[in-house]
C-alpha cells in the first residue's frame, strides 16, 4: 500500500473514496467466481438480440475449460484469443481462468506476419480464432506456428438463434469461413467445444503474482512488446475503479465499444463480470446504428469508448433520440478528446458525465480518473487513482522532478503497473527504472500537473515535434484547431524541413464538416490559417495543411499517426 502524504489530489477525491485501499491476496479468478455466482439468473451478456445469463455463461466456460484440461493444457500454459467481442471471447477467458492458463490478445486485424510474431512470442499453445480470420489468414501461417496445438474455430453468429443465422448466412450479412484440418494441429469448430466436452471444473493453484494476461503493445516504436499483467495487476486496477466510478454489484450495465483485444475493453468487460453486471457486446464499433439499438433496448448506466466513437455516435441522427437518464458515466480514454467535443458531446447525455481517465497497457490500464462526482476538470484526464504515485519528470534525464505546470515526462507507481515485457529484459529494464528509491514506470507520455494534481496529456513524446528549436506539442495545435468550426477532425505530424537540419514542418490533415466540403479548399485553408496565426505562436502554426474524406484510424478508433507519417 503506497502512503501520499500531503499529495494535492487527496483533497479532490469524491467523500466516498480513500486515497490508499487494500488490495489484498485475492486473484482474479476469486474475484470472477463470485461474480459469476451472484445470480446465475441475471443477464451477463447482451449480444444481437440474444440473453446470456451468468448461469449459461458459467456453464458454458467449465465446458472449455474442459475442452483445455482434456487436451493436456496446464498451469502457465498461454491460450490465444483472436475474436471481434463475441461470446466466445469472455467463455474462452473464463475458461482459461479456470485452467491457471495466461491470455493473449490477438487484434482480428493482424497480418499473417504480425499473427504468427504474436502467437510464438506468447508462445500460444491453444489458439481460439474467428472462421473468417482461420480462412484468410492463419492458413497462410500454418507451418510458421507450431507450438500451437489445438485450434477452436468460432462464428460470429452462432449464439443467434437458427432462423437468424440460417437468413444471416443466406443473405450474406453473417460471414463464414471454411475449416479444413491443420498438420500437427486439432481443429475443432467453438460450438463442437460446448457440446462435446463435459463441463469440468478445476481449482488451479493461481497466486496473485501469476500472469494472468500478455497484453500486446501497438508496436509503433518497433516490434509489439507483451506486457505482462499479473492477477494482482487485473484485481488492484478492478477495485480501484470499482470504488471511484460508482460500480454497484448487480445494479449497471455496461456498454463499450472498445475491442477485448484492447486492454481497455477487456478490462471493462472483466469488471463487468466481476461485478455481476450485464454488459452489451459491440462486435463492430463502427455500426453505430447497432450500439444506438443496444443503448435504446438495455439503457446501459456505464459507457466506455474511445474520443472518435463517441463523436460518431453525435452524427448519428437515431443518438440524439435515445433516454440518457440512467447513464451516470461515459469513460473516455485512449486517445484526447477535444474540449469542444466533450462540450458538445454532455449538452446531449448530460453535464459532467465524460468521464477523462488516462491509463496505459502497462499500467492494467488505468492511472488516472477525473472525480465520479466532483470536481472535473474538462481536457484533463484527472487525478492520481488511489494507491498510485504520479510524478513529472525532465525529459532529458528523467530524473529530475519539475514543478507544477511544467511540462515532462509522466512516470508512475502503483499496484497496478506491469512486472515488465514477456521475454525482453532491455526493454523491460527501460520502462522500469529507479527513481527516488523506487522503481517507477516511465511512460513515454509527455504532460503537465497542475497545482491541485490535475494531469494534462501534452503528447507522446515520439509526436512531439522539434521546430526551429522549439518544442512543438501536437494536441496543443490540434486543441486550437478544433475550435475553428470548419474542422469535424485534424491530426498534427512532423515532416522534415530539408531547409533546416534537425527541424521540422508542421503539417494538419484536416477532415472538414460535412457542411464545408463544397467550399473552396483553397478559401477554406487561408482561413484556418489566419485562424491559426490569430492563436498560437508562429512557430506552431501548420505550414502545410491537407484536407481528406477520413483520417486513418487505429483498431481500436485512435488517430493512426505512424499512417500519417
Amino acid at each position: 500500500m503506497i502512503e501520499q502524504k500531503g499529495a494535492p489530489w487527496f483533497k479532490f477525491y469524491d467523500k466516498n473514496v480513500s486515497p490508499t485501499i487494500e488490495i489484498g491476496d485475492s486473484t482474479y479468478l476469486d474475484l470472477l467466481e463470485s461474480g459469476l455466482s451472484n445470480d446465475r439468473n441475471r443477464p451477463a451478456l447482451f449480444y444481437m438480440g440474444k440473453t446470456i445469463t451468468f448461469g449459461e455463461l458459467d456453464s458454458y466456460a467449465n465446458r472449455f475449460s474442459g475442452f483445455l484440461l482434456k487436451n493436456g493444457l496446464k498451469q502457465g500454459d498461454v491460450v490465444g484469443i483472436d475474436l471481434p467481442n463475441i461470446p466466445e471471447y469472455l467463455i474462452a477467458l473464463i475458461g482459461a481462468v479456470r485452467t491457471g492458463c495466461a491470455i493473449t490478445g490477438i487484434s482480428p486485424l493482424l497480418t499473417p506476419k504480425e499473427m504468427a510474431y504474436q502467437i510464438n512470442d506468447a508462445e500460444v499453445s491453444t489458439l481460439v480464432i474467428l472462421d473468417m480470420l482461420f480462412e484468410e489468414r492463419l492458413l497462410k501461417i500454418k507451418d510458421e506456428i507450431p507450438g500451437v496445438r489445438h485450434v477452436a474455430v468460432a462464428n460470429v453468429g452462432s449464439f443467434l438463434p437458427a432462423p437468424k443465422r440460417f437468413l444471416g448466412k443466406l443473405f450474406k450479412k453473417i460471414p463464414f469461413g471454411n475449416i479444413s484440418p491443420l498438420k500437427n494441429k486439432i481443429v475443432i469448430p467453438f460450438s463442437s467445444v460446448l457440446t462435446d466436452y463435459p463441463a469440468q471444473t478445476y481449482s488451479p493453484e493461481t497466486t496473485p503474482e501469476d500472469t494472468l494476461l500478455i497484453q500486446y503493445t501497438g508496436g509503433t516504436t518497433g516490434l509489439p512488446k507483451g506486457t505482462l499483467l499479473t492477477h494482482r495487476n487485473i484485481v488492484a486496477n478492478i477495485k480501484h475503479c470499482e470504488t471511484w466510478s460508482g460500480f454497484e454489484i448487480g445494479n449497471d450495465v455496461l456498454c463499450s465499444g472498445f475491442p477485448f483485444f484492447h486492454l481497455a475493453g477487456l478490462a471493462f468487460g472483466m469488471v463487468a463480470l466481476a461485478s455481476s453486471n450485464p454488459q452489451c457486446l459491440i462486435p463492430d464499433p463502427r455500426n453505430t446504428k447497432h450500439i444506438c439499438q443496444e443503448i435504446k433496448k438495455h439503457r446501459p448506466t456505464l459507457m466506455a469508448n474511445v474520443p472518435t466513437l463517441y463523436q460518431m455516435l453525435l452524427d448519428n441522427p437515431m443518438f440524439k433520440t435515445l433516454d440518457f437518464s440512467p447513464l451516470k458515466a461515459c469513460i473516455s480514454g485512449a486517445a484526447p478528446f477535444s474540449v469542444e467535443s466533450i462540450r458538445a458531446f454532455e449538452t446531449l447525455v448530460g453535464k459532467g458525465k465524460v468521464l477523462e481517465v488516462y491509463g496505459m497497457t502497462e499500467a492494467s490500464p488505468i492511472l488516472t480518473m477525473n472525480p465520479y462526482k466532483g470536481i472535473k476538470k474538462i481536457g484533463s484526464v484527472g487525478i492520481p487513482v488511489q494507491n498510485t504515485k504520479i510524478k513529472i519528470v525532465d525529459l532529458e534525464t528523467g530524473k529530475k522532478e519539475l514543478k507544477s505546470g511544467e511540462e515532462g515526462e509522466l512516470i508512475a507507481n502503483g499496484p497496478q503497473v506491469m512486472k515488465g515485457y514477456h521475454k525482453k529484459p532491455g526493454e523491460s529494464d527501460h520502462a522500469l527504472r529507479k527513481f527516488q528509491d523506487d522503481v517507477w514506470l516511465y511512460t513515454g507520455d509527455v504532460a503537465k500537473m497542475d497545482e491541485d494534481g490535475y494531469i494534462t496529456i501534452v503528447d507522446r513524446a515520439k509526436d512531439m515535434l522539434i521546430v526551429g528549436g522549439y518544442k512543438v506539442f501536437s494536441r496543443e495545435v490540434e486543441e486550437t484547431l478544433y475550435q475553428h468550426p470548419a474542422i469535424e477532425f485534424c491530426a498534427i505530424v512532423g515532416l522534415p524541413n530539408t531547409d533546416r537540419e534537425g527541424s521540422e514542418i508542421v503539417k494538419a490533415v484536416i477532415q472538414r464538416t460535412s457542411d464545408t466540403k463544397r467550399k473552396d479548399a483553397e478559401t477554406l485553408k487561408a482561413d484556418i490559417l489566419n485562424f491559426c496565426r490569430e492563436n498560437m505562436a508562429p512557430y506552431k502554426v501548420p505550414k502545410i495543411i491537407d484536407f481528406v474524406d477520413a483520417i486513418p484510424l487505429t483498431a481500436v478508433g485512435k488517430v493512426d499517426k505512424k499512417a500519417l507519417r
